[in-house]
């Protein structure tokens, strides 16, 4: 995998990318963009390894499902001005993918933001576009329907998506960016050179 080509190509995509050597730096640059703002985290064990929701919520209103569980979180994270969320994979070609269950997550990264950014780790980057979809399908998928205990064939053998009928399966939503979103909306991919989540 070759970060600079990957940085290059979602430059070209309109995508405007930092790059931070470990996740304290990359917490620390995100806490000092904002005060006083709205802010939506996504469902995402990257922003919860860097303790973003505390670091964020000292000067800041910040809804996050996954540390705050309600129903309610979610829907507010929606109606927020700036969106910070991770992705399943990121191509070197350019491509951001996510799959989602509800498409909470996926939605607030396509409209109604002002700002939007995807903070991954270098494990979720892909030499491809199809490698990446592979990823998100076989790598991040199964460990998220583990996450949450569900029952699919994927959270039991833990090995690959059987793209199976389960009512309770997760992946029911696929979101590829082939670029930034029409509009004023800032996007940015901020990439940690650690391996951080699915």
């Amino acid at each position: 995998m070759q970060i600079e080509t990957a940085v290059k190509n979602l430059q070209n995509r309109g995508f405007i990318v930092s790059r931070y050597e470990n996740k304290e730096a990359a917490r620390d640059y995100l806490v000092r963009k904002f005060n006083g703002c709205n802010i939506g985290l996504g469902d995402s064990l990257t922003l919860d390894a860097m303790g973003l929701l505390d670091a964020l919520a000292k000067n800041n209103t910040v809804w996050d499902y996954l540390q705050q569980g309600a129903p309610e979180t979610s829907k507010a994270a929606m109606q927020s001005d700036i969106y910070i969320t991770s992705a399943n994979a990121v191509a070197e070609t350019g491509e951001i993918i996510n799959i989602d269950g509800s498409g909470n997550r996926v939605a607030s990264t396509l409209f109604g933001k002002k700002e939007v950014y995807f903070v991954i780790g270098t494990n979720k980057l892909a030499e491809s576009y199809d490698a990446a979809l592979w990823r998100a399908r076989n790598i991040a998928a199964p460990k998220n329907a583990q996450r949450f205990g569900m029952k699919t064939p994927c959270a039991e053998k833990g090995d690959k998506c059987y793209d199976c009928n389960s009512p309770e399966r997760i992946c029911m939503g696929l979101v590829v960016l082939w670029g930034k979103m029409m509009g004023d909306v800032r996007m940015e991919v901020v990439i940690i050179n650690e391996e951080l989540g699915y």
